[in-house]
């Protein structure tokens, strides 16, 4: 009997151990397919930003874009929720010219794709007749620029309008990783760049690292939608942490600029108010989107919350006979997207991941220190800024001329403490040429040499939203500098003075 049983015993133990590796069989089979991230091959070690990772390298554009997409987050006060939380929220909206789909809309565009200098194939095939499925192959691409845009139907506050598009700029790295079949291919977020009231200065930019948790949660102001990324999803802005390049220009979040009240031209932490979580909107993640799981509960992705549906930036004409709508959408580049780019080699993209493009840092102004005359700032090294790496500071180079036919030259460095805000200190260093009527039978004049040193203030004017709008073909800002000028050995002046300069220009 007990031998009938101990058989019996081995038979079960065998079917269930059967069963069992059956299981597993199948569950890898699916992970294979998916690209499951609990794989062991798949730990993706060296690499962070990581949003997705599979075997097959094709997929459309509108699967590449809900893979990266955010989570969008509004202040509990923003103006146009009208009180609504939740799935209620209808926030950001669908272009008026569209079809309304009873949920929030988000709007996406490639930039760029710049394609490897290995590629042995076509990296984009558009689908004329429907954007979105266009197919992309990662296999040939080395990275993206992807950015995505965020309607409202008006902005509140100081220099209110009907109509509003913001956008937040993504850089993605598209890496191999040929130790891993299952998971060859892997897209990485390298930087967000929430963009601010149209100005670049303001960007807000974040470099990501191992610490950064995606999807990627972007702050919206209040009233105003300028756009922040929010590193740890904590609901709150941190300079230096969600932001960590430009510390000082970058807007942040001022959720009481809507009020139309002007404060310090520095971000204050008393000017962000805490997200809740009610107050997100959630992104249409794939079913098979390793980012999933984080906000599911019992298997449903976002329960508590809205989620948007994406689509692509629709042509300018569109918005027609809207012409203000038009405007909106043609700044936001051409229609005729992507660009792309061959031959991307380690050079080329690493100078692409930290490119940024300065092209109006060109101050001119009219100078006045006992002297008439003209003053001309530029970047210190001419066709790039340079910043002060500890305390977010900009050092910049600046030539005058004043006397006489302009006779006199003056040269001398800026150190300030941004190149945005609408008050902040200065001071310079530099040497000055002063030419001089001298009583000399053998000549007229002579050139002194002499030691300067000026500190005072700058203050600025962001033009971009008043009726002298025009005036930016030049610069975003025109400003006035308002200084101390010392002349001499620094120990020991011999006089001082005071500066005076109007124009424009950011430094």
């Amino acid at each position: 009997m007990n031998q009938g049983n101990n058989h019996l015993t081995g038979i079960i133990g065998r079917v269930f151990t059967l069963l069992i590796l059956h299981i597993l069989l199948v569950n890898f089979a699916v992970a294979k397919d998916r690209g499951d991230t609990k794989l062991p091959c798949c730990e993706h070690e060296g690499f962070q930003g990581v949003v997705w990772y599979g075997a097959n390298p094709k997929m459309t554009i509108g699967e590449l874009a809900a893979y990266c997409a955010p989570v969008v987050w509004f202040s509990p006060d923003e103006p146009l929720l009208t009180k609504k939380r939740g799935k209620e929220i209808r926030l950001p909206q669908a272009f008026p010219f569209e079809e309304d789909p009873g949920a929030p809309v988000v709007y996406f565009r490639i930039e760029n794709i710049l394609v490897r200098i290995d590629a042995e194939g076509e990296a984009f095939a558009l689908d004329s007749t429907d954007k979105e499925n266009s197919k992309i192959d990662l296999h040939q691409v080395g990275g993206i620029d992807l950015t995505y845009y965020l309607y409202y139907p008006s902005e509140a506050g100081l220099g209110g309008h009907p109509h509003d598009l913001e956008g937040v700029e993504m850089k993605l790295a598209i890496a191999r990783n040929d130790e891993c079949e299952q998971c060859r291919y892997i897209i990485s977020v390298q930087r967000v760049i929430g963009k601010a009231h149209g100005l670049l200065w303001y960007d807000n930019n974040l470099v990501t690292d191992e610490f950064t948790d995606f999807p990627m949660h972007i702050l919206v102001e209040e009233g105003k939608h300028a756009n922040c990324p929010d590193k740890n999803g904590d609901g709150m802005y941190t300079p230096g942490y969600d932001v960590n390049k430009r510390v000082n220009d970058a807007w942040g979040v001022r959720d009481i600029i809507s009020t139309g009240a002007l404060y310090s031209g520095g971000f204050q932490s008393w000017m962000n108010k805490l997200r809740k979580p009610e107050d997100r909107v959630f992104p249409p993640l794939p079913e098979d989107s390793p980012l999933r799981e984080d906000y599911s509960e019992e298997g449903e992705y976002a329960p508590e919350n809205a989620i948007y549906e994406l689509r692509p930036l629709p042509r300018k004409e569109l918005a027609l006979p809207d012409h203000k709508l038009e405007h909106f959408i043609e700044t936001k580049g051409k229609p005729d997207w992507p660009d792309q780019h061959a031959d991307t080699d380690l050079k080329k993209f690493e100078d692409w991941l930290g490119k940024e493009s300065f092209v109006k840092s060109l101050s001119i102004s009219f100078r006045y220190d006992g002297d008439a005359g003209l003053s001309f700032v530029f970047p210190l090294l001419i066709v790039k800024n340079v910043e002060d790496p500890i305390g977010g500071g900009w050092l910049v180079n600046r030539i005058y001329l004043k006397d006489k036919k302009l006779r006199d030259l003056g040269y001398s460095i800026i150190y300030t403490t941004s190149a945005s805000r609408w008050i902040d200190g200065y001071f310079s260093a530099g040497v000055e040429f002063d030419e001089e009527e001298i009583d000399d039978p053998n000549r007229d004049t002579k050139v002194f040499t002499k030691f300067v040193t000026e500190s005072g203030i700058k203050l600025r004017l962001n033009m971009v939203h008043t009726p002298l709008k025009f005036m930016t073909k030049l610069t975003d800002f025109w400003g006035v500098r308002l200084g101390i000028k010392t002349y001499g050995d620094p120990f020991e002046f011999e006089r001082i003075g005071y500066i005076f300069e109007i124009g424009a220009g950011t430094f």
